[in-house]
């Protein structure tokens, strides 16, 4: 890992590049997007850049992935690195991205930090840097390799086959790709990459969770963003694609799937959270799972909530499965036992279940302290965010 030398650098200075962070990382995508204007337009989120999210959370993994180097100089940070890989391969980032990134963050860093940027402390870091990028374009690799592509090229064009209405503002899409191709295997829990044209001209990426599993098809579901440009692809979806309609469309990615293992599992969600679980639940229906299951969610109502009856058929169908749903506003009869915030303290969560979180941070932070204190080991909480993972590296 970081050689002795510079990890008593990067020990000396991480305290100073750390503080500084959230100056180096608006500096550094200033400076990238000034030289690489269409890597705004068409890869990277421009509502993310825009709300400043994706700053943070570059920030954060740098801070994490340099803390854990010098901290636990014998332990990689695999999971972290993991989660990073997945997004990048989902959006077909290529290995000789990584110098263009390096140099404008470099370049940066200099800007922030001045004279204290000397040769060696320059040297350290750009070890640092190094030691996470390499670790990264070897973990894409193995991705587009199994997934049978070569490095970046993940998009297939797919036509819209079917659209759905889920509630008023979440719409299910089904698509399949134009050539017939066989699509690749996706694990419950994962998500594709969808990218649109827009009026401007911009390409632009957005990310979403597999909702279920059709045959020979791919399901995504998206939830109508507001604000401006924050929203602007589910805008797109919503108004303009409809059966039809031609899309690209990532092949499958992600980390946090469903095991396969026969421990009980905890699905708890939020809002447009439930997509990913919907997913697992459809998958351990149709294998026919003995295993116990309990599904977990809070809404704003029984209008808002997304797949609300698939939910209560998907549970029915399992032998072992429970389903404790929370709404704010509850009008209606089931499943609103409960009103309010999700509450796991009256549920007997097994202490050897496999928890899936996904939902706004607050709300997994909530439940993940509800499972810690119900003895569910840390190791086997997972959670998946949508967009920047300001989670990430965190002691959460």
């Amino acid at each position: 890992m970081l050689s002795p030398k510079s990890t008593e650098t990067v020990r000396a200075t991480l305290p100073a590049v750390g503080g500084a962070i959230g100056e180096i990382t608006p500096l550094f995508y200033d400076k990238l997007f000034a030289d690489r204007p269409e890597l705004l337009r068409d890869l990277f989120n421009r509502g993310n850049q825009a709300n400043g999210s994706q700053r943070q959370a570059l920030a954060g993994a740098i801070a994490a992935f340099a803390t854990a180097l010098v901290d636990h100089p014998d332990v990689r940070p695999d999971a972290m690195l993991s989660r990073i890989a997945h997004k990048h391969a989902a959006l077909g980032v290529t290995a000789e991205q990584y110098e263009l990134v390096r140099r404008h963050l470099f370049a940066a860093m200099a800007e922030v930090l001045g004279e204290a940027v000397t040769p060696e402390v320059a040297a350290a870091w750009d070890e640092v840097y190094w030691l996470m990028a390499n670790a990264l374009i070897a973990l894409e690799a193995r991705l587009y390799a199994g997934a049978g592509v070569p490095a970046g090229e993940v998009f297939v064009p797919c036509r819209v086959v079917a659209r759905h209405r889920e509630t008023a503002d979440v719409a299910t899409f089904v698509v399949r790709p134009l050539d017939g191709r066989p699509l690749p295997a996706a694990r419950p829990g994962q998500y594709v990459s969808v990218q649109v044209a827009l009026p401007d001209g911009a390409r632009q990426i957005r990310q979403y969770s597999l909702s279920g599993r059709p045959d020979d098809a791919l399901q995504f579901s998206v939830k109508r963003v507001a604000g401006d440009p924050a929203g602007e692809v589910s805008h797109h979806l919503h108004d303009h694609v409809d059966a039809g309609t031609e899309l690209m469309v990532s092949l499958p990615f992600g980390d946090v799937v469903l095991d396969d293992g026969d421990r009980p599992v905890l699905l708890a969600s939020a809002g447009i959270g439930c997509t990913p679980m919907t997913g697992m639940l459809a998958h351990l229906a149709a294998t026919g799972s003995a295993r116990r299951v309990i599904a977990v969610h809070a809404d704003r109502s029984e209008a808002d909530h997304a797949f609300r009856e698939d939910l209560r058929q998907l549970v029915a169908k399992l032998p072992a499965a429970e389903a404790h749903v929370w709404y704010e506003r509850p009008a209606g009869a089931w499943p609103v036992e409960r009103t309010g915030f999700a509450d796991l303290s009256a549920i007997d969560v097994p202490a050897d279940a496999v928890a899936y979180l996904c939902g706004p941070l607050p709300f997994m932070r909530a439940v993940r302290a509800q499972l810690l204190n119900a003895g569910v080991a840390p190791a086997d909480i997972h959670y998946e965010v949508f967009g920047p993972d300001l989670w990430l590296g965190a002691d959460a």
